[in-house]
């Protein structure tokens, strides 16, 4: 494939998709993909290139300037609060209270707004020739959206790929979820002028398929920045910590994750154990539409409530104090496209137990205790003996010391080609 070429100079200016994270207003604590994008549009709006910012919503596109770009963060940030809703955006009647906000201030704050037939001239109009657009999420990636910035003379289109799972796993998908993903992909294919990947393993299935397609863009691969939030203990609900030692299983409840594994484990040890010896296990994340199955046992199981417990809508805070407190993260995921939480974990001083993944060898080196999912046994006496310590083995909590991988170092590799 193709090799990326570093740029001589700055491009005329950036644009930067943020569809997925204003569309994510009103709907729960931000996903990983959601923190990436957030922290591409803090970096960038501390570049001197000239930034715009481009959001698609269900009434058209809106630009922002570096100016709106600023006040639209401090609001996704939360340092701001949104206004009220107005206009157009009160006629958003499926939307949340918070979503008609979001709306009605990106209204206000939008350079200029247009359909989608008037894309590719808004774009010509108001943006420099050579306008780099970024795409950082699997959001936003039509044909016609990349066809209407390709209408920009010398314009490219630089996207940035978080994994293929939908076509690993396509039994698991909704659908609609896969025509999505699979007709953005062929997008991807036959427009993009580079593919950022997070992991070599990306980079790999990523290109298999893509050459199906006919065309492989040039990529490269720029691992994700580990920077978790700090931990805060006020932000817990009443009862969360457990008075014994916990384990954590972190992200959203998708087939993937495997996380049944966990729970014939913890049924393992109910059968097993005394009931003063089994430690506590917590689910965090949200519930996936795509695992109902995993969702009725947890709901029917006579553990739950007693050695396991589900949690959700935590912030970032309140997940980093449960992650820092627990024996360990288990990731019992039979794949990942890269794996923020293990090196989230690893970053607060917590052990991770994982299964033996490419993707997190690559990435974590050897910081995880690796087990296979195919050992259950291995698995269990692993965890019982974190659990009978008398404390955990602390890690370093110190990214540079375990060499995870850095924003800094993200970026500086990016930054030189886009």
């Amino acid at each position: 494939m193709p090799t990326p070429q570093i740029a001589s100079s700055l491009p005329p200016a950036r644009l930067l998709d943020l569809t997925r994270l204003v569309s994510r207003v009103g709907r729960g604590p931000w996903t990983g993909i959601d923190r990436v994008e957030a922290a591409w549009l803090d970096r960038l709006l501390d570049e001197p290139t000239p930034l715009f910012a481009l959001v698609r919503t269900n009434l058209g596109f809106a630009l922002l300037d570096r100016t709106g770009m600023h006040a639209m963060a401090e609001r996704l940030h939360g340092r701001t609060p949104w206004g009220p809703s107005k206009g157009l955006a009160q006629l958003s009647f499926r939307a949340s209270p918070a979503r008609r906000q979001a709306m009605s201030d990106l209204r206000h704050l939008a350079l200029v707004r247009c359909t989608q037939r008037g894309l590719a001239r808004m774009l010509r109009r108001q943006l420099p020739d050579g306008t780099i657009w970024l795409a950082l999420s699997h959001t936003n990636l039509s044909r016609p959206v990349f066809e209407a910035v390709k209408a920009l003379p010398g314009a490219k289109a630089h996207v940035l790929l978080h994994d293929v799972i939908p076509l690993k796993f396509p039994k698991w998908q909704d659908p609609r979820v896969l025509t999505t993903f699979t007709h953005s992909l062929h997008n991807i294919s036959a427009l993009a002028d580079l593919v950022i990947c997070n992991s070599q393993t990306t980079r790999m299935d990523a290109s298999v398929a893509m050459k199906a397609t006919g065309r492989v863009p040039p990529m490269i691969v720029a691992p994700l920045g580990i920077d978790p939030a700090a931990p805060d203990f006020s932000a817990l609900p009443e009862g969360a910590l457990p008075d014994r030692p916990f384990f954590i299983a972190l992200g959203t409840q998708q087939p993937h994750k495997n996380l049944g594994f966990l729970l014939d484990i913890w049924e393992k040890f109910a059968k097993e154990r005394p009931k003063a010896d089994i430690p506590a296990l917590l689910f965090v994340g949200a519930r996936s539409p795509t695992n109902p199955g995993f969702a009725k046992r947890l709901e029917t199981s006579p553990l739950l409530g007693h050695h396991v417990f589900e949690l959700t809508g935590l912030s970032d805070g309140a997940v980093s104090a449960l992650v820092a407190r627990a024996r360990a993260l288990l990731m019992p995921s039979l794949y990942e496209g890269f794996g923020l939480p293990p090196g989230e974990a690893l970053a607060l001083g917590t052990p991770v137990i994982a299964n033996d993944l490419p993707v997190y060898r690559e990435a974590f080196g050897n910081n995880l205790v690796y087990a296979d999912c195919a050992d259950m046994y291995s698995w269990a006496e692993r965890i019982l003996d974190l659990a009978r310590a008398e404390q955990k083995p602390s890690m370093a909590a110190d990214g540079e010391a375990l060499g995870l991988p850095t924003w800094q170092a993200h970026f500086n590799l990016v930054l030189k080609v886009t």
